[in-house]
């Protein structure tokens, strides 16, 4: 007698997936207000890129990748050039308006789903998805480092409100 094929559980939500990376995504913006404007795309250390740098790179990557498993489209901001730290803010709070207007428009069967991102990354919308979580706190956490060295004490990392 063999056993009934089960259901695999839901550990994770899609919408609890989606609370847990703004949470981050908040935490991220407020470490960007804390870096002193004339820092922010010319501090570094040990040959690391400046953090305004690491913050476009998360932007470019974030809401490009949701875009990218609703739409199939995959196309990444490109401009990488620094900008004024109210402009960098800006561009934040709109990526994190489009991840949420976007996020409804995911399946279950997005997450599971094999894409080629950009042309060249292979891997399941949750992989990609975990990636773009997983970089933006590497970079948080070097630009905590940026700031510690700076003299300015960073935001709590556990406060995500």
């Amino acid at each position: 007698m063999s056993a009934a094929p089960t259901q695999p559980a839901t550990v994770v939500t899609p919408e609890t997936l989606l609370e847990h990376w703004q949470g981050h995504r908040r935490l991220t913006r407020r470490v960007i207000e804390a870096f002193p404007e004339d820092q922010l795309f010319t501090f570094s250390l040990g040959g690391m890129r400046p953090f305004g740098v690491m913050a476009l790179e998360v932007l470019s990557t974030g809401a490009p990748t949701v875009r990218g498993l609703v739409t199939g489209e995959w196309i990444s901001l490109t401009d990488r050039d620094p900008l004024p730290k109210a402009e960098l803010l800006r561009r934040w709070d709109e990526a994190t308006a489009e991840i949420d207007a976007l996020w409804p428009q995911l399946t279950p069967a997005h997450f599971q789903q094999e894409y080629i991102a950009y042309g060249m990354y292979p891997g399941t919308g949750f992989n990609h998805l975990a990636y773009v979580i997983d970089n933006e706190i590497h970079h948080r956490g070097q630009g905590y480092v940026y700031l510690r060295a700076l003299g300015i004490e960073p935001p709590v990392f556990y406060d995500r409100s």
